[in-house]
C-alpha cells in the first residue's frame, strides 16, 4: 500500500457523449489516473487517454440496471485511492448536475481523501444544442429549468409542476419514463400545442430526435420506441431548429 498522503480522488465529467466534448482539464486528469471508475454512459474511447497501466473500473449505471450500487462506489473510490493513488471517477455529463458528485465528494472528506472536481458539459445544454435547439433565445425564452424526470424516490420531481407554468424552456432528465405523466403536466396547465423533442443518445452516433407537440408526442415516441438515454426539451425554442424546421410546417397543415 502507498503513502495514503498520495491518495486523491479527481470527479471528471465526461460531457454530453461524444467523446471530442470531453475538456482538456478532464484528459489531462486522465493522463495521470491510476485507476479510472467509469459510468455506463462513456465513451470507451475516454479510456485510453489513462496510462496503459492503470486499472479501469465499470460503475455504471442503466435504466433498471444498477450494477454497483452507489455506497460500493464511493467505498472504491475510497479503498483505490488508499492503495494506489490517483483515481479518477469518470461521469456523463457534468459531475455536480444529477450525478451524484456531490454526495462522493462529501464521502471522500470523512476520509480526509483529497479531491477536485474538472467540470463537464452538462447534456441538459448540449444536447439540445447539436440538434441546433437553443435553450434561451432572445423574443422566445428568456430563462430555462433543468428538471429531473426521476427522483430519488422514483417520482417525477413536483418542480416540472412549477416549471410548466412558466414561459421557460424545459429541459428533463432521465425522463423517458416519465413521459405519459410529463405529458399530463403541460396538458393540466393548457399546453397541449407546446412543441416538445426528445433526444436519444445525444450528440453520439446513434442519436435520434422525435418533435412534435405536447398533444401528440405520445403516439410519435411509441412509433419511434423512444427509450433511454434521452433528454427531453420542452417549449417554444424547439421550433427554432432548423433540422426540425420541417416537423413544424407539417404539424401546422394536420
Amino acid at each position: 500500500m502507498i503513502n495514503s498522503t498520495k491518495a486523491k480522488v479527481t470527479l471528471v465529467g465526461a460531457g454530453p457523449g461524444d467523446p471530442e466534448l470531453i475538456t482538456l482539464k478532464g484528459v489531462l486528469a486522465l493522463n495521470t489516473a491510476d485507476v479510472v471508475l467509469y459510468d455506463a454512459l462513456i465513451d470507451p474511447v475516454l479510456l485510453n487517454h489513462a496510462p496503459k497501466s492503470s486499472i479501469k473500473i465499470f460503475v455504471g449505471k442503466r435504466v433498471g440496471k444498477h450494477s454497483i450500487p452507489q455506497e460500493d462506489t464511493n467505498q472504491l473510490c475510497v479503498s483505490l485511492a488508499k492503495k494506489h493513488g490517483h483515481v479518477v471517477r469518470l461521469k456523463g455529463g457534468d459531475p455536480f448536475v444529477f450525478g451524484r458528485g456531490g454526495e462522493e465528494v462529501e464521502y471522500l472528506e470523512n476520509f480526509n481523501i483529497p479531491s477536485s472536481v474538472v467540470p463537464g458539459i452538462t447534456s441538459g445544454i448540449a444536447v439540445p444544442a447539436n440538434v441546433g435547439i437553443p435553450v434561451t433565445k432572445r423574443g422566445v425564452a428568456e430563462s430555462f429549468w433543468v428538471v429531473t424526470g426521476t427522483t430519488s424516490s422514483r417520482e417525477l420531481s413536483n418542480d416540472l409542476h412549477l416549471a410548466a407554468q412558466s414561459s421557460a424552456t424545459i429541459v428533463i432528465l432521465m425522463g423517458t419514463r416519465k413521459l405519459p405523466e410529463i405529458v399530463r403536466v403541460f396538458q393540466k396547465e393548457g399546453k397541449k400545442d407546446l412543441p416538445i423533442a426528445i433526444i436519444q443518445s445525444g450528440t453520439t452516433n446513434e442519436e435520434r430526435v422525435t418533435a412534435g407537440k405536447i398533444s401528440n408526442i405520445l403516439i410519435k415516441a411509441e412509433k419511434d420506441q423512444v427509450k433511454a438515454p434521452a433528454i427531453i426539451i420542452v417549449g417554444e425554442v424547439v421550433k427554432e431548429s432548423e433540422k426540425l424546421a420541417h416537423v413544424y410546417r407539417e404539424v401546422v397543415r394536420l
